[in-house]
């Protein structure tokens, strides 16, 4: 048997600041995501996404309601991984239609638009394979008409659209960082979240010409803060509050709750920042790093001359390029007793931990503007590859102009609440 690593008393100074990793109980735990190949996919379609939202953040929105409405009591969904179905994000299970269908829906912050693929993809072979019976065809009286897309504002989700003069239907089309993209008209449907939250209609987007990494979702469940979004059509009952805690596991179930219900103690809040760059998208004010409890010495203009936001679809955390490095360089400091193996991918800081029982390692923090600070969980700091692989779950941006985005890996083990009205 392998003894534990025993670190020099530098290293195992400040309890609060440093911990300890249990080897054989993270390969217990994360053995179904820990396949070399579904990383590799993974990541790529990360960078892929990141690419599409920095993207998005060049073009302006001003589309959001400001307006404040009154809020009622909280309405919990069960989250569940997307891992099981071969997807980075995390699903829920919510009704659309009468009688309502249960769809499985990837939920994504970064999106404002809300889809599923409908019965007619069928008819020309457009369809990706889902987990669940497709939505039916739309009735005529449930195509969204012309005379009703004034209700629709999609200036801030890069998606195409218009109305078509021969159907006086309303077409989408939109495309993701992946590549992959969804083509179709907008409807109108009764969407169930519980028995007793049900929203008459919901504006939803079918699925004609649905082609890509979809992996068994039966489409997507928009967050976004432009009109379209789940979040701003049940504002008038959830007041735009809605929190979620992401399963850190393939067999764990976590929450996305709309409504403020009680939230968990202890909530500590930072403010949501608004730009004309990103509008539909949710910023934060990152001033500042740590790493092992010391503050990184990086100009508090790199991140507010790029801006950050907060996105659940993106899976691993892009830092500007010069807080990266620095923070690359503290954490390979700190952890210079272990062997350093080759990069995977966009992770460039990778271990190798094979025959260790125990490693220890500096905790990571992100600091606010407004004087919060968060530590991230062990998985938020290292990504299982393999136990020959495990890397620091943090990327660079190319250059400090770009958006920084706080991934789901970083979420994972927080209650993340949002109050958007407040």
């Amino acid at each position: 048997m392998e003894t534990p690593i025993i670190s020099s008393s530098s290293f195992l100074s400040g309890a609060q600041t440093w911990a300890m990793l249990q080897i054989p109980q993270i390969i217990k735990n994360f053995t179904t995501t820990s396949d070399e190949k579904y990383h590799a996919q993974i990541l790529k379609q990360d960078q892929a996404r990141v690419n599409s939202i920095h993207s998005r953040l060049n073009h302006n929105d001003n589309s959001r309601i400001k307006d404040p409405l009154t809020q009622s009591a909280a309405t919990t969904l069960p989250a569940k991984s997307g891992i099981v179905i071969g997807s980075p994000n995390y699903i829920v299970t919510v009704g659309l239609g009468t009688p309502a269908k249960q769809l499985s829906l990837v939920f994504d912050k970064g999106s404002d638009l809300t889809w599923t693929q409908c019965k007619a993809c069928s008819a020309t072979q457009s369809c990706y394979n889902q987990t669940e019976p497709i939505f039916p065809r739309l009735g005529s009286d449930t195509i969204l008409k012309y005379e009703n897309y004034e209700r629709i504002f999609l200036s801030s989700s890069g998606i195409e659209h218009g109305c078509s003069s021969s159907t006086f239907a309303c077409l989408y089309a939109a495309e993701y960082g992946d590549m992959s993209f969804t083509i179709g008209v907008f409807g109108s449907e009764k969407l169930t979240l519980t028995p007793t939250d049900v929203f008459e209609g919901f504006i939803f987007s079918c699925g004609l010409d649905n082609e890509g990494l979809f992996k068994g979702s039966a489409g997507l469940l928009g967050l976004g803060r432009s009109s379209t979004s789940l979040v701003e059509q049940t504002a008038n009952k959830y007041n735009r509050f809605f929190s979620y805690c992401l399963p850190s596991t393939s067999s764990s179930t976590g929450h996305l709750t709309f409504g403020d219900g009680g939230s968990a103690n202890g909530v500590k809040f930072t403010k949501l920042i608004t730009s004309s760059r990103s509008e539909s998208f949710y910023g934060l004010g990152l001033s500042g790093i740590k790493v092992g409890g010391s503050q990184l010495s990086i100009a508090p203009s790199v991140f507010s001359s790029s801006g950050t936001i907060i996105d659940s679809g993106t899976v691993i955390t892009r830092l500007p390029a010069t807080a990266y490095a620095a923070l690359r360089g503290a954490f390979r400091e700190a952890m210079k007793n272990y062997t350093l193996t080759k990069s995977f991918l966009l992770l460039d800081t990778c271990y190798d931990f094979s025959g260790l029982s125990t490693v220890m390692y500096p905790k990571i923090a992100f600091m606010f503007g407004d004087g919060l600070t968060v530590d991230s969980d062990a998985t938020g700091i290292l990504l299982l590859i393999s136990p020959s692989q495990v890397c620091l779950a943090f990327a660079g941006n190319e250059d400090d102009s770009d958006f920084g985005i706080i991934g789901n890996v970083q979420q994972k083990r927080l209650e993340v609440v949002y109050d958007v009205a407040g």
